[in-house]
């Protein structure tokens, strides 16, 4: 069994909502990069990447954000979306295969 570590992004933060609801939030950290990296340090072989505000707008909203992770994941190879726009806007920060997008491996 693998364990995938995952990173929900609103804001430009990494949060979890209480029952699906964007007005509930705890605020687990303000730099999602970080986050990334410390999954990365404990063993994480994937992220799942969850862009909230991109889902509800249905375009990618935290590019900023997915950038700095990117930027830290060199390896990274995959990135997750359900945003059914294009996410050329995304793959140009980094090695990223458009033709999965359900989340970050690391090599």
């Amino acid at each position: 069994m693998q364990i995938i570590p995952a990173i929900d992004i609103k804001d430009g933060h990494c949060v979890r909502l209480k029952q699906g609801d964007m007005q509930s939030v705890t605020v687990f950290s303000e730099d999602p990069a970080a986050m990334a990296q410390h999954w990365l340090e404990l063993g994480a072989q994937r992220l799942h990447l969850v862009d909230l505000n991109g889902a509800i707008a249905g375009k990618p909203v935290n590019e900023l954000a997915i950038r700095e992770i990117v930027s830290v994941l060199e390896d990274a190879i995959k990135l997750g979306t359900k945003i059914a726009s294009s996410p050329d806007a995304v793959l140009d920060a980094g090695e990223i295969d458009p033709g999965s997008f359900s989340e970050i491996d690391f090599e």
